[in-house]
């Protein structure tokens, strides 16, 4: 016959040790949710998978809506992407890439987008070439094409050159070869770090980053005279009837000149 243990007594100072150390527990891990909450506002940017809420300027949706269960991660073929640990850039638990390492392959079928239960990568996103992962941006001060050495590696590998990288050549004097400069056509990049992978510098000259701190945007008050009003260069937002022509412009201002001269006598 196994003998009976006694009942558990606690003793008062036992007692008050264990609510202690239960405390400093407590304390520990809102510290530790705290920071990680700190981090996820404060990451700097990295970026994430085509079609993230993130990429139309919608951080807190896109955290909201992803569920960090790494589906997306699972499906993609090339192992671009990865989640972030504490120590990454990316908000903690969120799929996100670094370009210089394994960049977006652009796969057509877009396996990361169909694998996301959550609609944290857009399912509305149809063509990968639709995808605005970031913009590449060129440092003149460490591109090799920007020295006058020939390389165009950018532009050869780039899936949509022509159309998202193009050379613009710059006569060079009384040299025979003109410098082949890469120029970037943010309307057309999709930020898959392509570009970025090959660079063949120490350090990549040509990077994805955050459209939105990298693009400017003119305004919708600005018209390019030499275009016409339907150009879509002219068609920014501005609400109809909101801005006028130069034409009208200039015969609303005389016939307020007219009036006010018809005034003063």
């Amino acid at each position: 016959m196994k003998p009976v243990k006694p009942p558990l007594s606690l003793t008062r100072r036992d007692l008050l040790t264990h609510t202690i150390e239960l405390s400093a527990a407590g304390v520990v891990l809102a510290w530790g949710f705290g920071i990680m909450g700190a981090r996820e506002t404060q990451a700097r940017w990295v970026p994430q998978p085509p079609g993230a809420l993130s990429a139309t300027h919608d951080m807190a949706r896109f955290l909201a809506a992803c569920s960090r269960c790494g589906q997306c991660v699972t499906a993609c073929p090339y192992k671009t992407l990865r989640l972030a640990s504490p120590n990454d850039p990316a908000p903690t638990g969120t799929p996100f890439f670094m370009p210089r390492e394994t960049p977006c392959y652009l796969c057509h079928d877009m396996p990361c987008v169909k694998a996301c239960p959550t609609g944290a990568l857009d399912p509305a996103l149809e063509k990968i070439e639709d995808a605005r992962m970031g913009v590449a941006l060129v440092d003149p001060a460490s591109c090799l094409s920007f020295q006058g050495l020939r390389c165009e590696v950018c532009y050869r590998e780039c899936p949509e050159s022509d159309k998202t990288i193009v050379l613009d050549p710059l006569s060079r004097g009384l040299s025979k070869h003109a410098m082949l400069r890469p120029v970037i056509k943010p309307e057309k990049c999709t930020g898959c770090g392509i570009c970025e992978k090959v660079c063949p510098t120490d350090k990549a000259a040509i990077r994805i980053v955050d459209r939105e701190s990298a693009l400017g945007q003119i305004g919708a008050h600005y018209r390019l005279g030499w275009l016409a009003d339907d150009d879509p260069k002219n068609q920014r937002n501005e609400a109809p009837g909101s801005i006028k022509t130069p034409n009208e412009e200039s015969s609303q201002n005389a016939l307020e000149s007219l009036k006010n001269m018809e005034a003063l006598r």
